[in-house]
């Protein structure tokens, strides 16, 4: 069962990865629900291995292209983020005093944190991709503009799966011209 759930999460972010074409050095969040994965109720039953599963599916990809993943907290963390610390600095984001556990936290966000080299969290980020597995709402983590990603995995066990990409904002306007 974990091995089809890390073979679906490993399809939809490289699925992502090629239609978003985030550059060397850029931040990809993504929200986990494990509860959902297993069929349960958002919150209702975190599940850690198959929230090491998607992790084993993702980050493999995300290192190759030499991307950051920001892995989303649940609501008892307000939706704080999994970063590594190299990451944090890069973009200048605060680090605040938080550790992810199981019940607060969630076991996706947990097992980013325990896997993560130098983990910390931080409370916003503005990421240029995002993968959002079993409706866990990332879409304050990305930048302003975002575009869906229509994948082929669209379930990863029995969560629902939504991607985006983002654009730079259209601003100007009947004058301005655009690449």
């Amino acid at each position: 069962m974990y091995e089809e759930i890390e073979k679906a999460a490993r399809a939809a972010m490289a699925e992502l990865l090629e239609t978003a074409k985030v550059p060397a050095g850029g931040l990809v969040v993504v929200g986990c629900s494990s509860s959902e994965i297993m069929g349960e109720r958002i919150g209702k039953g975190s599940t850690p291995e198959a929230a090491q599963a998607v992790l084993r599916g993702i980050l493999p990809l995300l290192e190759e292209k030499k991307l950051f993943l920001a892995a989303q907290c649940c609501e008892h963390l307000n939706r704080a983020l999994v970063v590594e610390r190299e990451a944090a600095e890069k973009f200048g984001y605060e680090i605040v005093a938080a550790v992810p556990k199981v019940k607060a936290g969630g076991s996706f966000a947990t097992a980013a944190y325990l896997t993560f080299k130098d983990p910390v969290l931080v409370e916003h980020v503005k990421a240029a991709a995002g993968m959002d597995v079993g409706c866990t709402l990332i879409g304050m983590h990305l930048r302003d503009v975002a575009v869906p990603v229509r994948l082929q995995t669209k379930q990863i066990g029995d969560a629902l799966v939504t991607a985006a990409r983002t654009r730079p904002k259209y601003i100007g306007g009947a004058r301005a011209q655009y690449e």
